[in-house]
């Protein structure tokens, strides 16, 4: 700062880095504010780079809803031991050349997510496939470039999938699901597959058939799941926690009842539940109704 040093003061950058400032004073920094701590001299530069280099997690959040493409480029830039990177924020400007040199450098990959990231293609989605096979989270939700044969690609290198969420990849269909429950099997946790008019009883069946601990499934607005599909679940999903069939209006409920005796979480309210709901709307007296036969 060119400020002339009392006689004994300790400068900050004069502390231990690796055991002192990088694991106890740059992990409690927002990464928004070392984009401007590094811009103070050259030795905090060094100093955030080597904090950098060394993330383990990156959400793109934490910078801002809209991170710049040359933030996005210094900050992981030499980050290889990434184990979480969340890249909603990038949704307008994220390419397959800005993800895929990063997936490259971090095959440690747990958790990746892409959501609404509808400028990448099946390029990036082979890249993460085939470099990090030890993927477990995945969200592709909003993006339309996601079909059939990216998705196999995917589950056949990427076997310890737990969670997916594939929320409005509307090239899907029943094909690609099946083969993702065969392939994934009992490893697969939790699944979406909302907003998608291609899928139907077929895949879900061939879900419940062989994804035995599936805990949570959403099905919103799937128009061609029915009741068929949800019988099947109820047969062969003892783990399930959570099913999601709103609009799903060829779900009726007998097939549900099953699943709710289980104590199965259902955003879908019971029809004498939303008949006393409505009731109570309209003449504010529900809870006074008599409904002895």
């Amino acid at each position: 700062s060119g400020v002339e040093q009392e006689p004994g003061a300790v400068r900050l950058l004069d502390l231990p880095w690796e055991d002192v400032l990088l694991p106890h004073v740059l992990n409690r920094v927002p990464l928004r504010q070392l984009l401007r701590l590094q811009r103070v001299s050259r030795g905090f530069r060094a100093l955030v780079q080597l904090h950098l280099a060394g993330l383990r997690r990156f959400d793109a959040a934490q910078v801002g809803p809209q991170i710049p493409r040359a933030a996005f480029s210094w900050l992981l830039r030499d980050a290889e031991g990434l184990q979480e990177l969340a890249l909603a924020p990038c949704h307008e400007w994220l390419l397959d050349e800005d993800l895929v040199p990063v997936l490259a450098r971090n095959p440690q990959l747990r958790s990746v997510a892409l959501a609404g990231c509808v400028q990448l293609s099946r390029r990036a989605l082979g890249a993460l496939a085939e470099g990090c096979p030890r993927l477990q989270r995945l969200s592709l939700a909003h993006c339309d470039w996601v079909d059939g044969l990216a998705l196999r690609g995917l589950v056949d290198r990427c076997p310890a999938l737990e969670e997916l969420d594939l929320t409005a990849c509307r090239q899907l269909k029943d094909e690609a699901i099946v083969y993702l429950a065969q392939r994934l099997g009992a490893s697969l946790r939790s699944l979406s597959l909302a907003v998608n008019a291609n899928v139907g009883d077929t895949a879900v069946q061939e879900l419940a058939r062989n994804c035995p601990e599936l805990e949570h499934l959403d099905l919103t607005g799937c128009l061609r799941v029915g009741s068929d599909g949800v019988r099947t679940l109820a047969e062969y999903c003892p783990a399930l926690r959570s099913l999601r069939v709103r609009h799903c209006h060829h779900v009726a409920e007998p097939s549900l009842s099953r699943l709710r005796k289980r104590g199965v979480d259902i955003d879908v309210e019971p029809p004498l539940h939303q008949a006393l709901v409505l009731l109570q709307d309209m003449a504010g007296f529900a809870p006074f109704v008599n409904l002895q036969v």
